[in-house]
């Protein structure tokens, strides 16, 4: 490393704003300094370089070919330099911050907190409820819950429990039907996102090609269940998002055979890093509750 003496770490630093986005004027916004010193930092650091990183035109500054390769390099160099400091920065060996979808959050997590805190009362939780998959070596979360492959890029993945889908409609509903065809004359509350669709499920019971007749489509599967609730037709569902509703008789399984997907709920934490104590406690805690509930459900 001792090449980076010859090259002051400001002038990567310009190098590295203008080229990821885009022109002097944003570099200079988010280094907070001005249009001059960002263009006189990239003079300088190209002469030290030995070679241009941009070509002045007039349209703005465009990377060289010489440059790509560079600015490539730079940027990850700054990523694995921003990751260290939050790292440093918001790492609490009391709070543990988890990434989790809102649908499992809301319909599973939730109930179940109470219980953590009663076992693990140093430890506070954080619930960060997104969809967006959350990298624990590059943000301050300490774990993430996700429904997938479990093949995500530069995290390491670890299966909670194989997804299993099912249908599942009010107690009324369910008393109007004898076998599983009888669910293709019951209006379908679909859930737009699903990552499957309703012919996993047919094709498991032997009604492959047949179609469901659509209700209503919505683009998050907790309304969804909530439609299902409401006796507005049947869900396609899968156990920790109809776990609650069906131990509290509020839905039924109608008939009891579900199908797998081929997805899972997996835990995601950071690659080539020591777990921390808290993160294995609460992957430790949570597969007891999943069990657990998975029997209730059973």
């Amino acid at each position: 490393m001792k090449n980076l003496n010859s090259v002051h770490l400001n002038g990567l630093r310009a190098l590295e704003a203008v080229g990821r986005l885009g022109s002097l004027q944003a570099a200079a916004d988010e280094l907070g300094v001005t249009i001059g010193a960002v263009s006189q930092q990239v003079i300088k650091a190209e002469a030290q370089l030995g070679r241009p990183v941009f070509e002045r035109t007039p349209k703005g500054m465009a990377v060289t070919e010489a440059g790509i390769a560079v600015l490539a390099r730079l940027g990850e160099g700054f990523q694995a330099l921003s990751a260290a400091v939050t790292a440093a920065q918001h790492r609490d060996d009391h709070i543990l911050t988890i990434s989790v979808a809102p649908v499992l959050a809301a319909r599973w997590l939730v109930h179940r907190l109470d219980r953590f805190a009663k076992r693990h009362p140093d430890i506070r939780l954080r619930i960060d409820a997104t969809t967006q998959l959350v990298n624990p070596a590059t943000s301050d979360v300490d774990i993430g819950i996700r429904v997938g492959s479990g093949q995500w890029p530069g995290v390491k993945s670890e299966l909670l429990l194989a997804q299993e889908i099912f249908p599942v409609v009010t107690p009324q509903i369910a008393a109007t039907l004898k076998e599983p065809a009888d669910l293709l004359s019951v209006p379908a509350v679909i859930d737009g996102h699903a990552m499957f669709t309703w012919d996993v499920w047919l094709r498991e019971v032997g009604l492959s090609g047949k179609c469901m007749e659509e209700r209503h489509i919505f683009n998050d599967a907790s309304l969804c269940l909530d439609a299902a609730m409401a006796g507005q037709g049947v869900m396609l569902a899968w156990q920790t998002l109809a776990a609650y509703a069906l131990q509290q008789k509020c839905l039924v399984d109608p008939f009891g055979i579900r199908a797998k997907t081929g997805f899972g709920h997996y835990f995601i934490t950071a690659e080539s890093v020591r777990e921390a104590k808290k993160v294995t406690a609460f992957k430790a805690w949570i597969r007891e509750e999943m069990e657990e509930s998975m029997r209730l459900f059973r």
